[in-house]
């Protein structure tokens, strides 16, 4: 049998599996709902308190943003201002998972693949998809299938996100186990990338992946160049599943190379800063009366709020001051 031959019985046994799996009867009790799985942001929500605006981190160093930016602006005479909101970080909460949870979750998987990728290169974006053989197991025995696989195909570590369901042509959820995996191939990727060249008889990630798939039936496949790290964890998991009724499921998991027991990180304490003069923001107290800032307060926002610059002054006083005293905290 020639390459092209080979190659072709290769797609379309993947094309077929993907085929059988997007055929298969949908389990779902409700929408978002599969059984004991359920769909991030598709329980109830935590309290009346999520997603609530508890005030202004900002800086008011008025006299240092005095400088002209890229685009001709200036912004002396102006404070800084982030918006913060309520977060319980719950992953099943319909308001704060995809701008508290996800995002606080996005953050600790970046600076963990930071740290790994000193050491072990390029962070890579691999989905392995569960065969039907396996919709049968435990959680536990379908993630520990998912993870031997990628190991097989060189994967040698890093973050598990699991997905239960993907999304049909009409757009509804249907039940296929996958896992996305963010982690370092080794030897790279880099050499399979748009090469043209016969694969099968490869020793790089597509040849190996073509081997074990008539072992294992997992149809592993590395995706397009990711942009940002944060970016790709923080999409992976504002649509990803976990199990109802356990109190410590963890959506995201380390494996290999960048699991706990291997991979010593640091936690590094990031703060906020302001974009022009780069000093740390602080919590701030308004004393104005602009319709927009006054806007926010009693609000409630179930979006991400870039900052923003207003007036120091209003009507010839100051109406800007650091609040000193004890009050809200915020993971957003």
């Amino acid at each position: 049998m020639s390459f092209d031959d080979s190659e072709a019985c290769f797609n379309l046994r993947a094309e077929l599996r993907e085929s059988e799996q997007a055929l298969k009867p949908h389990v779902e009790v409700g929408y978002g709902d599969f059984g004991d799985f359920q769909l991030v942001g598709h329980g109830k929500v935590t309290n009346s308190k999520c997603r609530q605006f508890v005030g202004f981190h900002g800086c008011i160093r008025g006299d240092l943003h005095n400088l002209v930016n890229l685009d001709g602006v200036s912004y002396g005479g102006k404070a800084y201002l982030k918006p913060h909101f309520h977060s319980c970080d719950k992953p099943s909460c319909p308001k704060c998972y995809k701008y508290g949870w996800a995002v606080r979750e996005a953050k600790n998987i970046e600076a963990r693949l930071l740290e790994a990728h000193k050491r072990f290169g390029v962070v890579e974006h691999i989905v392995a998809s569960v065969p039907l053989r396996d919709y049968g197991l435990s959680f536990e025995d379908m993630r520990s299938n998912a993870v031997k696989a990628v190991f097989r195909r060189g994967v040698v570590g890093g973050v598990v996100i699991f997905h239960g369901a993907r999304l049909d042509r009409f757009k509804r959820w249907y039940w296929s186990p996958h896992f996305h995996v963010l982690g370092f191939i080794l030897g790279g990727y880099r050499r399979c990338r748009g090469c043209k060249k016969g694969c099968v008889d490869c020793s790089g990630f597509e040849g190996r992946t073509r081997k074990f798939f008539d072992v294992d039936g997992y149809i592993v496949k590395v995706l397009e160049e990711r942009k940002t790290i944060v970016g790709t964890a923080w999409y992976q998991l504002n649509h990803a599943t976990y199990k109802v009724g356990v109190e410590r499921f963890h959506i995201a998991s380390w494996f290999g190379v960048c699991s706990y027991r291997k991979l010593k990180v640091t936690p590094e304490i990031r703060k906020a800063i302001c974009p022009i003069c780069r000093h740390d923001l602080e919590k701030l107290r308004y004393f104005g009366a602009n319709p927009e800032i006054l806007s926010y307060f009693g609000s409630y926002s179930s979006c991400a709020k870039a900052g923003f610059f207003a007036d120091l002054v209003e009507d010839g006083r100051e109406v800007w001051a650091v609040d000193t005293r004890r009050g809200y905290t915020s993971s957003e």
